[in-house]
């Protein structure tokens, strides 16, 4: 892979953006964990496609199928059923779970801007994000959390196994957003967010048997139609891939509109966009 030229004003302007919610997003999810069951917050984030295509269409002004509106009733439907029948339910938690469904839809979409229109693969997009994160997370980090650090070092003789595991969860961090980005480049910002509601039936059935947070009935069923909302969505996107040429089908974020927002300096080796 070859690593694309980035014009410092452009990294301010595009990355720089992609990478501040990047953060948001993890700081709301650390948050409302604090609060809510895993099982209740991966259900809640499974309104980001609903958030997404929201968005898209409100800021971007980009055209979805009326199929695409429609199977997003189930999912928001089931989270809803899910969130009033959640017997650990937490206010405070609860809006920083959904706070984060915005942040991700957000993050989802400025990081489709860039792998679709511009020649920026997921190694590129991770190389470039990567630094702006670090630095707008780990100073505020420092100053809030630096001197339990040290004290954690000076209580803790052996702080070997601790550092292998943060090691070991940075590279997994690396290999999860090279995999986001990757099926965002594929795919598109939608499809990514739904494909990922996968993962809330695991998460509920690992939280029920691992620390055996209470599910109700009605709360089983909201993530029930939550999932079939998904697979809903992902049969209609198939019978809009399997369209005859020519015929209209969900596009991808108008380019024009995009630049409006998020200018480009280096714009000359921008890629036809994809359908």
């Amino acid at each position: 892979m070859d690593l694309s030229v980035v014009d410092p004003e452009d990294r301010w302007k595009r990355i720089f953006p992609m990478s501040f919610v990047f953060c948001v997003n993890i700081v709301l999810g650390n948050v409302s964990l604090r609060y809510i069951p895993v099982s209740f917050m991966q259900t809640i984030k499974s309104f980001t496609p609903a958030t997404t295509v929201i968005l898209q269409w409100l800021v971007w002004r980009k055209y979805f199928d009326w199929r695409i509106w429609a199977s997003l009733i189930p999912i928001v439907g089931g989270i809803l059923l899910t969130s009033i029948t959640e017997l650990s339910f937490n206010m405070f938690g609860f809006c920083a779970a959904l706070f984060g469904c915005l942040a991700t839809s957000t993050k989802t979409i400025l990081a489709e801007s860039l792998l679709h229109g511009y020649k920026f693969d997921s190694i590129n997009t991770v190389y470039y994000m990567a630094p702006f994160a670090t630095l707008i997370l780990g100073v505020p980090a420092m100053l809030l959390e630096g001197n339990g650090i040290m004290e954690w070092f000076e209580t803790h003789p052996s702080p070997w196994p601790a550092l292998v595991i943060i090691f070991s969860s940075g590279v997994l961090a690396f290999c999860l957003n090279f995999s986001i980005f990757y099926v965002i480049h594929s795919t598109t910002a939608v499809t990514f967010n739904v494909a990922g509601n996968l993962k809330v039936a695991v998460a509920v059935l690992i939280s029920w048997m691992i620390f055996k947070n209470p599910i109700s009935g009605l709360n089983a069923v909201g993530c029930g139609i939550t999932l079939v909302g998904c697979t809903f969505y992902g049969y209609v996107r198939h019978l809009l891939s399997q369209q005859p040429p020519g015929t209209p089908r969900t596009p991808r974020t108008p380019r024009n509109r995009m630049e409006q927002l998020l200018p480009l300096v280096n714009n000359n080796d921008k890629l036809d966009d994809k359908i």
